[in-house]
């Protein structure tokens, strides 16, 4: 007796938990997949404007000026001699706002060309993606060099485009990234040249008096940071920056 009415709750239970799904699924309010007109729906396009904004750190690092302007002000650190000064959250907040500036005229097109129609119901959000990904490829075309490019293309196997239109855009930003990547190495080698001096002059010095005890870098660091401070550093460097990209890169 006792065994049957275990199996009967068991059965009971499991029956409980198999309505309570359903139960719940049919208080859900229903997603459709297409709208009016053949277009997709106002739920699909939310779900997709979700996913792209968190896609949006991803852009920001691989498809903007960020990577180069992060990397030189990261060299512009260790060539000081500095460990933690200014702070990581210091070089990367200076980073976006140089990116931010830097970029105006790509971010004002997309504002017009994307952004603006799709806001005001002129747009699709596909077609104002691929409204946005046009002033955007336009930058990172401008900015790539011809031979980066074509090592991504002949790595792909495809054939050598006549014109920025037949240029694929999964091989266009790994070819923008290591072209930002090289001209971030080229701007820190000029900013390490003068402090590698100042390092020189100050060992010699302390070796010819017989200093050997003293670390250099105890006497090389203040000097440095004079040079640096007098010559205007910081604004050298993002002046720079600037030209680089406005400059022909």
């Amino acid at each position: 007796m006792k065994r049957r009415i275990f199996v009967t709750s068991g059965l009971v239970a499991a029956m409980g938990l198999l309505w309570s799904p359903l139960a719940y699924a049919k208080s859900l309010p229903s997603i459709t997949i297409n709208g009016g007109s053949g277009t997709p729906s106002q739920t699909l396009s939310i779900l997709a404007l979700l996913t792209l904004i968190s896609f949006l750190p991803a852009i920001l690092l691989t498809m903007t000026a960020f990577t180069r302007v992060v990397t030189v002000l990261s060299f512009t650190r260790s060539a000081l001699g500095l460990q933690q000064t200014p702070p990581n959250q210091v070089i990367i907040g200076l980073s976006l706002f140089l990116t931010f500036f830097i970029m105006a005229p790509t971010l004002s097109a997309i504002n017009h060309q994307a952004l603006t129609p799709y806001l005001a119901g002129h747009l699709t959000l596909l077609k104002a993606g691929k409204n946005a990904l046009v002033p955007l490829r336009l930058f990172m075309y401008q900015q790539t060099r011809p031979q980066d490019l074509a090592l991504f293309l002949r790595m792909a196997h495809a054939k050598a485009p006549h014109g920025l239109s037949q240029v694929p855009t999964l091989t266009l930003i790994p070819a923008f990234i290591i072209s930002e990547l090289k001209t971030a190495f080229e701007i820190g080698v000029y900013i390490f040249i003068p402090f590698i001096i100042v390092d020189l002059v100050v060992s010699t010095v302390l070796m010819s008096m017989g200093m050997m005890m003293v670390p250099p870098t105890l006497i090389s660091l203040p000097l440095k940071l004079l040079l640096f401070v007098l010559a205007n550093g910081w604004s050298l460097v993002v002046q720079s920056l600037f030209m680089s990209f406005h400059g022909g890169g």
